[in-house]
């Protein structure tokens, strides 16, 4: 760990995992055709111009935790981040963490770690860029500003993502453009603040995390589960469209999926072929749950449905939260068993 200023103050942490904010190009005009994580935190940040004005009084630090393109993120690195993020939220000196991140898995992670932490008064920020650090028209270094102008608002509690401007919360942000600057979106939610000139404009209350684990599980226990896990529970996302096929799903449960998330058409809607074998799944002991493809909205359930709803969830972050149920409910499984 490399401090950056040491006036005495609060403590900001950058953990770096790598993505597109650190990537490197060989043409300086070349937008798409660049390696992801290549360039260590410490370089990242002696790039970006009025850094230490912005942190003020805030003295900083940097960790290089991970450095991986984000469509390949592991349960390895998803351990690692969870534990240091804790451990640092932990640590009476830290008031706020930053995490670099590439933006194909953000929505994810960030949704991850809202699930797990315990933050309290704790900040965790997470950005990325859409261009690599070498880009005439790199967005990294004012993200990164951004980023700091949020850890460091004391309303700012929980988790959060900010991009190109606007803070969104982690149940709702999504990446929403695979190639403009601001990627990022929360559907009918829309953002939770504005970032103008290093100042933080709440639209909303700022309350970021949400009602943890489903199933009553604790943060803490889930975190632990998730934590001691040697793997990640199989859960697969399956589409429902015209002429689906159930194939896939029998294929997946005679394979050992653990369980399902089914995107569903408008209010998570099913083809009935489909429906008959995800209702075959679940007397295999499969858990279903249904979402929908729609790019905004929730579903809305009735009691006679055959699947659980995954309410405003995406399918990507019905499916964190399924395999985190699982997680739990075999770590509780795994306690009661070795206690008898």
């Amino acid at each position: 760990m490399q401090a950056f200023n040491e006036t005495v103050g609060q403590r900001v942490v950058f953990l770096a995992t790598g993505g597109t904010i650190a990537g490197q190009a060989a043409d300086a005009a070349d937008a798409v055709g660049y390696r992801a994580a290549q360039i260590g935190i410490e370089a990242l940040l002696e790039r970006v111009p009025g850094l230490a004005q912005r942190l003020g009084s805030w003295t900083s630090a940097a960790e290089q935790l991970a450095q991986v393109d984000s469509k390949d993120m592991s349960l390895s690195v998803w351990q690692a981040l969870v534990r240091r993020c804790q451990e640092l939220i932990d640590d009476e000196a830290v008031g706020a963490v930053v995490v670099t991140h590439g933006t194909d898995t953000m929505e994810e992670s960030a949704y991850l770690l809202e699930q797990l932490l315990d933050v309290d008064a704790a900040r965790v920020v997470l950005t990325g860029a859409m261009r690599p650090a070498t880009a005439v028209q790199a967005d990294g270094p004012q993200n990164l500003l951004d980023a700091v102008s949020l850890a460091t608002d004391a309303r700012a509690r929980g988790v959060w993502v900010t991009f190109a401007g606007r803070v969104y919360a982690p149940a709702w942000v999504r990446k929403a453009h695979p190639y403009r600057l601001d990627a990022f979106d929360a559907g009918d939610a829309g953002p939770s603040a504005w970032i103008e000139e290093g100042q933080v404009r709440w639209l909303c209350a700022p309350v970021s995390n949400g009602d943890g684990l489903a199933a009553g599980h604790s943060r803490a226990a889930g975190r632990a589960a998730f934590l001691a896990a040697q793997r990640w529970p199989w859960v697969e996302i399956i589409h429902s469209h015209a002429l689906a096929d159930a194939r896939a799903v029998s294929v997946l449960v005679d394979a050992g999926v653990e369980g399902l998330v089914v995107a569903g058409t408008g209010n998570g809607t099913v083809h009935v072929e489909l429906e008959r074998a995800l209702t075959r799944a679940v007397e295999h002991g499969v858990r279903v749950v249904r979402s929908t493809r729609c790019g905004v909205g929730r579903v809305i359930g009735t009691p006679a449905d055959a699947f659980a709803s995954a309410g405003s969830l995406s399918p990507v972050k019905a499916r964190i939260r399924l395999a985190l149920d699982l997680l739990s409910r075999e770590g509780q499984l795994s306690s009661a068993a070795s206690a008898r």
